[in-house]
């Protein structure tokens, strides 16, 4: 038995919107920056949802033509708060946040290269605000405090669609065949206390309050993609694990690079489907 065996089963229609874990800062302002400017949230909610990632959060620009777009001070000055932001982004129009997760070799819905990319790509998440040029991407800059720095995009940067289907189906044939392959390394076979280890880890993913009327599927999607990314964190953590050699020991860091992918792109799709779900219900 593989790592990939014990995840549990969750019935997410049982569950309350502020129980599915999150990803990441970027996927929190993603939906509840998008279910603002549609009319389907309040501001104080929107703003609250922020509080999962720090008590406290700041906006920056980096340049004076972002700050002066936004209305936002450049980086070592006097920051802005993030109800300014909001405020920024419908005066400039904005309709649509996209989240993007990218890894080195893997930029996609970040357009060219240049600042924005560069800092995404540092952080690992940002959002796309389709349309305006521009996306931010937050930082955490000490405890309990968290930093959005708004950047110009390049003009081709717009995330690519993934249907919840599409993203659904991946995620299911990359765990049959990670754990294929695992098995045939005899990876954590005999791991005691893996089933508590996971729980454990799953306990601790930071959980939102989602906004009304965010579509059950996209959660059901987010929570198997959470159970998935806790497992990969104990096989990394495990390294090398029942594997016995160097070799394996690569060969399995293989068998476990298209799960990765596959959790990237099933949270990606899930919060962006949420995004078009609820423009969709306040228009």
């Amino acid at each position: 038995m593989t790592l990939l065996a014990v995840s549990p089963c969750v019935d997410v229609e049982r569950l309350q919107v502020r129980s599915i874990p999150v990803c990441c800062p970027s996927a929190t302002l993603a939906v509840w920056s998008s279910a603002w400017l549609h009319g389907a949230a309040a501001s104080d909610d929107a703003l609250d949802a922020l509080l999962t990632w720090g008590e406290a959060h700041e906006v920056v620009a980096a340049d004076t033509a972002t700050a002066d777009s936004f209305d936002v001070p450049v980086t070592g000055a006097v920051p802005a708060t993030p109800a300014r932001l909001l405020a920024a982004l419908r005066r400039l129009g904005g309709t649509d946040a996209r989240l993007v997760l990218p890894v080195p070799g893997d930029p996609r819905g970040l357009g060219g290269g240049g600042a924005f990319t560069d800092a995404a790509l540092r952080a690992g998440e940002a959002v796309v605000f389709v349309g305006l040029g521009y996306g931010v991407v937050p930082q955490a800059i000490a405890e309990g405090l968290m930093r959005w720095t708004v950047l110009a995009t390049s003009a081709d940067a717009t995330p690519e669609y993934v249907s919840l289907a599409e993203a659904e189906h991946g995620l299911t044939d990359a765990i049959r065949d990670s754990a294929g392959a695992l098995q045939a390394l005899d990876v954590a076979s005999e791991r005691p206390g893996v089933r508590e280890e996971l729980s454990a880890r799953l306990r601790a993913t930071p959980r939102a309050q989602w906004p009304d009327g965010t579509p059950g599927r996209a959660l059901r999607v987010l929570q198997r993609a959470e159970e998935v990314a806790a497992i990969l964190a104990l096989a990394h953590a495990d390294q090398p694990g029942g594997a016995l050699s160097a070799s394996a020991a690569s060969r399995r860091a293989d068998a476990l690079r298209p799960l990765t992918d596959a959790v990237r792109m099933a949270r990606c799709a899930a919060v962006n489907e949420a995004v078009r779900v609820l423009a969709g219900a306040a228009g």
